[in-house]
């Protein structure tokens, strides 16, 4: 275990990704590092393809790497099964995606409950009610996703994703399906909520606007990180 991993929200060493293709082996990661400090905020940067997703995927612990070391909230994501990772996940990660990835069946209040429900907490209710009226949508606890606009949807996803306080927030090109006025309103509460956690804040953008309101930013080029 690293020494300082009370320091860092993540630490990563050389950490390597490929995938089986028709024509071979595609290497997407090639020999990442990076430290994260907790509560420190990072902006991810880079071309279509550059393998933003793919680390973010990793640093979470949705997926695991070919080669190299993750370490999550001071535990080896590299050593966990899927099991042991997803209850990582579950203690200590938020998760907001590009696509909202909210379930149709479910209310925005059933959404917002749900992480604290997986978790056997009681007043599961009353907290997501809490949360959903801090993101603006406390007219909008009996809407399902398809009832609600992209930028509503996506305040769904920011309440549930902060709901548990997570430790880490990984966010995924969290505006990139949204029109600039959503997408300023998005910006703003992401940072403000974090700010009031004191969570560390991991995102992959493509708007530098958004990447610049981070402590740091690190661009990802063919599969390697630069530090900016």
């Amino acid at each position: 275990m690293p020494e300082s991993n009370k320091t860092y929200a993540i630490q990563v060493s050389n950490l390597e990704q490929r995938v089986p293709t028709l024509d071979g082996e595609l290497q997407i990661l090639k020999g990442v590092s990076l430290d994260v400090k907790s509560g420190e905020s990072i902006a991810v940067t880079g071309p279509s393809g550059a393998g933003k997703s793919t680390l973010l995927a990793l640093l979470a612990g949705l997926d695991n790497a070919t080669a190299g070391e993750v370490w999550l909230a001071g535990e080896p994501l590299h050593q966990m099964d899927e099991e042991q990772r997803a209850e990582l996940r579950g203690r200590k990660v938020g998760f907001i995606f590009q696509s909202f990835m909210l379930v149709e069946s479910l209310t925005a209040l059933e959404n917002v409950m749900l992480p604290i429900e997986l978790t056997g907490a009681k007043d599961a209710r009353s907290v997501a009610e809490t949360m959903l009226q801090r993101v603006g949508l406390s007219h909008r606890l009996d809407h399902f996703p398809n009832q609600l606009s992209g930028g509503e949807q996506q305040r769904v996803a920011i309440a549930r994703a902060f709901v548990s306080q997570p430790d880490i927030l990984f966010a995924d090109e969290p505006t990139g399906n949204l029109d600039q006025a959503n997408s300023s309103r998005i910006e703003d509460l992401l940072f403000e909520l974090n700010q009031e956690h004191h969570s560390t804040l991991v995102l992959v953008t493509h708007d530098l606007q958004l990447a610049q309101r981070c402590q740091r930013r690190a661009q990802m080029n063919g599969g390697q990180l630069e530090a900016i």
